[in-house]
């Protein structure tokens, strides 16, 4: 149970309901809130995490990109779980996430909007399907630089906006500035893990994006992904008139990492600010929710 919970990786789960949290506080700040769609839409994203995580084990296990890794260990890679052994938790896992996906579906939408759950069904297939082939496969997405794309679009808009329109089923478009905010953090979780394993990547073939542009210009990209975080969380609290101060707090801290990876030398040295970045972006959506909540009190 050690190795398993260990390969679950648990300090990314807390980044993985960021986007749930915003979704669900402004459903709640626009007069919606059910917390059946709250309890399954936090249990699906979790799921997903989870079997992206095994996935990513056994995908970068069985083609060696993990034999050198830094950081915490692999499971398969270090022969603790054998490659069938993780490919069966890959698929009972993605059993019970989409089992979770349907019940949230349902719950969401009903018998009477037929065409809205047929539209989150392929929407939970696919984010199933992402979640599997960032390393599995031939022509994994991880492997050919695409990561943060997907991590972008499924950790930012389609966890804040899509769960945020299982409450209310429509879309507002002033909750795609913090849906691309807490997606360009996620994005950031992963450039700092790929900064970290930048040599091993490279001999392993995996052309991740830090890859192709390098070390240097990766650190670069790494400032630009938060300052363009912020630009858009103040401009969200502004539209809103919500008070920006848990934004600037949470990003004052974001500016000592930000420094840190900057004066980084040695890969190892990514490391810890992975946690501090996951956990970063995890408080900034719990105050950004609870103002939203505060914010709601006081217009209603």
């Amino acid at each position: 149970m050690k190795n398993w919970i260990q390969a679950a990786r648990l300090r990314t789960l807390p980044l993985s309901l960021s986007g749930i949290i915003v979704g669900s506080a402004y459903a709640y700040h626009q007069g919606f809130y059910d917390y059946r769609i709250l309890v399954l839409a936090l249990l699906t994203t979790l799921g997903l995490q989870i079997l992206s995580n095994y996935a990513n084990d056994y995908g970068d296990g069985i083609k060696g990109t993990d034999v050198n890794r830094i950081g915490e260990k692999r499971m398969v890679a270090a022969g603790v779980i054998t490659a069938n052994q993780m490919k069966k938790a890959v698929i009972i896992t993605a059993v019970i996430t989409l089992f979770l996906a349907l019940a949230l579906i349902y719950v969401a939408f009903g018998k009477e909007n037929f065409a809205l759950s047929m539209i989150f069904i392929l929407l939970g297939i696919g984010s199933i399907g992402a979640a599997i082939k960032y390393t599995v496969g031939s022509n994994a997405y991880g492997y050919n630089g695409l990561g943060d794309l997907f991590v972008f679009i499924f950790f930012g808009l389609v966890s804040v906006v899509g769960s945020n329109f299982l409450y209310t089923h429509f879309l507002d478009w002033k909750l795609f500035l913090p849906a691309a905010a807490i997606g360009l953090l996620s994005v950031a979780v992963l450039n700092l893990n790929n900064m970290r394993d930048i040599e091993n990547d490279r001999i392993a073939g995996k052309r991740t994006l830090v890859v192709k542009m390098g070390l240097e210009n990766a650190k670069i990209y790494h400032f630009s992904l938060f300052i363009t975080s912020l630009i858009l969380m103040l401009a969200f609290s502004k539209i809103l008139k919500m008070t920006s101060i848990p934004i600037l707090i949470v990003n004052i801290l974001f500016i000592k990492h930000v420094d840190t990876v900057k004066k980084a030398k040695e890969y190892k040295d990514f490391d810890p600010e992975l946690k501090k970045v996951a956990l970063g972006t995890f408080v900034l959506s719990l105050l950004v929710g609870l103002s939203l909540i505060y914010l709601s009190k006081i217009t209603f």
